[in-house]
């Protein structure tokens, strides 16, 4: 079941990859084959059975389909209660009730074992698809041994040796077929310039700052307010690269509350933002904040696009006003402090020049990806010194955590129950303060783990019973 954190946009609401929970007992070779699928040498490898006792989440990518791996510990279904090894086994179950498919490794060689054959007990009453991986099959006469896995009751076994990589490719086939249907492909990102709308409330300069840009009068600006009714493309060569700047309708009220002419003005903006990568929210800063400044600046967020604030008509600020400004900044536009301010004068051309600097920061953040392992390892220490509150008596947990996207980037929690909305805002925060993300939204939501039938099935029996 998801839960999508209130007011996200539809856009945001992305699915994340899906997840393969890679199991078995200990020493049958899950992070060898682990790294196997990886390319590359991630997980920890060592004759020594045990070597790995937590879920260790990684991104990895077979025939272009993305999807994340959870290592986990060697599973001892037997393990006596508190122990390491019945610590791990837990770990293992959550890492199936997380996961959208299972990886069953087995040591074809030594065959079929009563450890193994209550793991599968645990992984048949789970529902989860699973892919039994006949392991340590080396060459060609080893593959009658991978036979006797059928007994499992789990399907036909994947003859595969992790170690020397054979079998690993139709092995993946098998995963891909296990895995939920992949949504439909979004159309690739234009190629060419950046796009940028210029968006703001009528006379706050955006034509003028347009005109500066491209070095002639491309747009008509008159004193009158709401000159411009459509949005007006112009290529301007700007840092040394092209950027296609859209100028827009100024925006003066919801596009459901506007008539006439002024609805088809403001219903065109909103297009143009939808066609945009970034946007430059213009400011008048000789003027106090407005409803509209707050409203185009939630528009943006909301519609998933970077974000750049330019505080124009600077040379008309004295020094008591940019006293004031700064507190009304701080206080009306704390939900977009993490944008990129610039100062400008569009009049004068006056600081116009750092306008470029602070796009390509935006549209960095904007497209940011965090590797899981490095994101899942930075999550693990920020719950261990502040974990969730408790909530209906009950403390939630996190499982691990996945990127499933970017533009703008995009984070999906696996839980074990509901996250307040102060601590998600609290993991965007020291999202923001480790990994960056200036000028670009950042969205949260949760996965909640979907209660065991088995659990709940026996809790039943036992009332009944009572």
């Amino acid at each position: 079941m998801d839960h999508v954190s209130p007011g996200e946009p539809p856009e945001a609401q992305e699915e994340p990859a899906p997840v393969v929970a890679v199991v078995g007992r200990p020493n049958v070779g899950k992070s060898t084959l682990v790294n196997r699928i990886l390319g590359s040498r991630q997980a920890v490898v060592a004759d020594t059975p045990g070597v790995t006792r937590d879920r260790v989440a990684y991104d990895a990518t077979w025939r272009g389909r993305a999807f994340t791996l959870l290592d986990t510990g060697g599973w001892e279904p037997a393990a006596p209660n508190e122990s390491l090894a019945a610590r791990v086994a837990a770990q293992a179950r959550v890492a199936v009730d997380a996961a959208d498919a299972v990886l069953f490794v087995v040591d074809a060689v030594v065959g079929v074992t009563d450890a193994d054959a209550a793991v599968a007990a645990v992984l048949r009453r789970s529902r989860k698809p699973v892919v039994v991986a006949a392991n340590k099959v080396d060459d060609a006469p080893a593959e009658p041994a991978a036979s006797s896995l059928w007994s499992l009751g789990l399907g036909q076994p994947v003859p595969v040796s992790a170690l020397h990589g054979r079998g690993s490719g139709d092995l993946l086939d098998e995963v891909l077929d296990a895995l939920p249907t992949a949504p439909a492909e979004s159309l690739p990102a234009e190629g060419g310039p950046r796009r940028v709308a210029l968006l703001g409330r009528p006379n706050v300069g955006k034509s003028s700052l347009l005109n500066r840009l491209a070095g002639q009068e491309r747009v008509l600006v008159d004193e009158a307010a709401g000159t411009t009714r459509d949005p007006v493309d112009e290529l301007v060569e700007l840092g040394g690269r092209a950027w296609r700047f859209v100028d827009t309708a100024g925006i003066r009220r919801r596009v459901r509350e506007s008539q006439g002419a002024d609805y088809f003005a403001a219903l065109r903006t909103e297009r143009a933002l939808e066609r945009a990568e970034v946007a430059v929210v213009l400011i008048d800063a000789s003027e106090p904040l407005a409803e509209q400044d707050l409203r185009i600046v939630s528009m943006v967020i909301e519609a998933g696009r970077a974000l750049v604030i330019a505080y124009n008509k600077w040379d008309l600020v004295d020094s008591d006003r940019r006293h004031f400004l700064e507190r009304e900044i701080d206080r009306q536009l704390h939900t977009a402090r993490w944008a990129p301010r610039v100062n400008i004068s569009a009049a004068t051309g006056w600081h116009t020049d750092r306008l470029v600097p602070a796009l390509e920061q935006a549209l960095a953040g904007w497209e940011t990806r965090v590797p899981t392992g490095r994101l899942n390892a930075w999550l693990a220490a920020l719950i261990a010194a502040t974990p969730p509150p408790v909530r209906g008596g009950k403390q939630p947990k996190i499982l691990f955590a996945t990127q499933s996207g970017t533009r703008p980037p995009h984070f999906v929690l696996f839980t074990t129950g509901f996250l307040q909305a102060g601590y998600r805002r609290f993991i965007e925060r020291r999202l923001r303060e480790e990994f960056g993300f200036h000028g670009s939204p950042v969205h949260l939501s949760m996965r909640l783990r979907e209660k065991r039938a088995g659990a709940s099935g026996r809790q039943a029996r036992s009332r009944r019973a009572g």
